[in-house]
């Protein structure tokens, strides 16, 4: 197994963490979702990662000196944030890279957004799943996400998004 580092994303990763995103939504949306289309909008919301970091703390996983995984973490009151609860973490954009996936890459990553989380003072990290994505809602909940139809986003006909959150004591 390679040796993987857990970093805060700076600048000169932005290019990586974009792309690594969009590859990873397209092709597992194809593989699990194939009725679900990952449009031009939604690739550019993903490459912004500049415009993330300007809000969000972005962390990379990286091996060999590649991005291998990332993920982002939108703070209490941040601009941005999808959050339906106040004293609450929004995290988003975990991805992984096929290379690594089932190494614990994405835990690890986890990890060490909801330290951030807690230790920032949030009380809670909230997070959204796409309706149908069994297996990352499987990821959350085995970490302790509870669901939470509340903070429930529906944009149908383009995406209804679940809404989960993790308790921070």
């Amino acid at each position: 197994m390679p040796v993987v580092t857990i970093r805060e994303a700076v600048a000169a990763d932005d290019e990586a963490i974009g792309e690594l995103l969009v590859q990873a939504f397209v092709e597992q949306y194809a593989k699990k979702l194939p009725q679900v289309q990952v449009t031009d909008r939604r690739k550019r919301e993903l490459r912004d990662v500049a415009g993330k970091r300007a809000v969000a703390k972005v962390w990379v996983a990286e091996s060999n000196a590649v991005v291998v995984g990332t993920v982002a973490v939108w703070p209490m009151g941040a601009q941005g944030s999808e959050t339906w609860l106040s004293d609450s973490c929004d995290l988003r954009h975990l991805a992984i890279a096929a290379s690594v996936r089932g190494q614990g890459v994405a835990g690890r990553l986890l990890d060490v957004a909801e330290a951030w989380a807690r230790g920032s003072g949030a009380k809670r990290v909230v997070l959204h799943v796409r309706r149908g994505a069994i297996g990352v809602r499987r990821l959350y909940e085995a970490r302790g996400y509870l669901r939470d139809e509340s903070g429930d986003i529906d944009a149908l006909p383009e995406v209804f998004l679940e809404a989960f959150m993790l308790p921070l004591f």
